[in-house]
């Protein structure tokens, strides 16, 4: 009995002396990988918005936390189809060694869990998530010029309002309202990102932004926000956020049981906020890394100046949470995915491509000539 115990403590001893050794050869061999690499950051849409600003702000921070610190990384802008070409980049042709980050649409986990749209070789499950850069609530917002003012005059009267396209939650958020809610927003689709659908609100092409965090609304344009050139009609998250209390959560405007169970599968899917991922592949020991990397540099003082000057509102979530939160849409029960996906897909009589809105507006410009 003594001897096999013997035998069991030298066993014991002998395998925590391998993993204590084992745990600096791993920290050692991320180092060594890393060291002078040029990694890039893959931007899902155009410049100067919130997710090109976040992005652009975590690519300039980030190697200084990662092992072996990388010569930096390049912020590469790709927008199209409401973040798939991004994706699809990412999860098909893009180096899987852990060199290659993205932001990702906030919409393309709801895209892959309701099967939305065209077949996609993105599987969002198979994406390593590094972290959550935003969790401030999405709204909708109208011109202040807009006759509609509330929720209520939505439902009355058609209101064209902008998105980027079909994996892209600007485009499944209003239609998701105008089933559920009964609104009648007309999605005009097809702008490339934010800024050209607020230049769009600006010229009157469109009464609104079918989705845009409050955060976002407040780095991106404080001066509309000051003179209430926008006004939110709704806002999707857990709470009402302190700065909008008379705007309505969408949890709030359930008015049964099924409308609140599809309401809490859409906030949840708004959690996935604006989420960075790496490749689908890349090693663990470089994911476990870079999600490190990204904990320590949304708590770095350089990083938060920087997001400071910016005008960026910055709440995080971890890599793993973000997984969780990633997983858990996608493996959602099948009945409430099916009802979900009846109601976030526009008909044709809700949606029209951005160039023929832009043509209208011109032939009604001409004919007032």
């Amino acid at each position: 009995m003594t001897q096999v115990l013997r035998h069991g403590a030298c066993a014991a001893i002998a395998a925590s002396l391998t993993a204590f050794t084992a745990a600096p050869a791993l920290a050692d061999a991320v180092a060594d990988f890393y060291k002078g690499k040029q990694m890039r950051m893959v931007i899902r849409s155009t410049t100067g918005n919130e997710y090109d600003l976040l992005a652009r702000t975590l690519a300039r921070h980030i190697h200084n936390h990662i092992p072996g610190r990388p010569s930096g990384v390049i912020a590469v802008n790709m927008p199209g189809a409401g973040g798939l070409k991004a994706a699809e980049y990412v999860a098909v042709q893009a180096p899987k060694d852990g060199t290659v980050l993205t932001i990702v649409s906030q919409g393309m986990p709801m895209y892959q869990a309701l099967g939305l749209g065209r077949p996609t070789k993105a599987d969002m499950k198979t994406f390593n998530w590094i972290g959550n850069m935003s969790t401030s609530n999405q709204t909708l917002v109208v011109w202040h010029t807009s006759p509609t003012m509330t929720i209520e005059d939505a439902r009355n009267r058609v209101t064209p309002i902008g998105s980027s396209g079909a994996g892209s939650i600007s485009m499944q958020l209003p239609a998701f309202y105008n089933s559920v809610l009964g609104t009648r927003f007309k999605i005009i689709f097809g702008y490339p990102g934010g800024g050209e659908m607020n230049l769009a609100m600006e010229r009157g092409e469109i009464e609104g932004r079918g989705t845009n965090p409050w955060s976002a609304w407040k780095g991106t344009k404080p001066d509309w926000v000051a003179q209430k050139k926008i006004r939110p009609l709704i806002q999707v998250g857990l709470r009402k956020d302190p700065e909008l209390p008379d705007v309505p959560l969408l949890l709030d405007l359930a008015r049964n049981d099924e409308q609140r169970a599809l309401a809490e599968f859409m906030t949840r899917a708004v959690a996935v906020g604006r989420p960075i991922a790496t490749t689908p592949g890349a090693p663990a020991d470089r994911v476990k890394a870079l999600r490190a990397a990204f904990n320590a540099t949304v708590e770095d003082a350089g990083f938060k100046a920087d997001a400071i000057k910016q005008g960026l509102s910055v709440s995080t979530m971890t890599g793993e949470e973000l997984e969780s939160v990633v997983v858990g849409l996608i493996n959602a029960p099948e009945a409430i995915k099916a009802r979900v996906k009846q109601a976030i897909e526009p008909t044709d009589a809700q949606q029209a491509k951005g160039a023929d809105a832009k043509k209208k507006k011109k032939a009604k410009a001409e004919a007032a000539e």
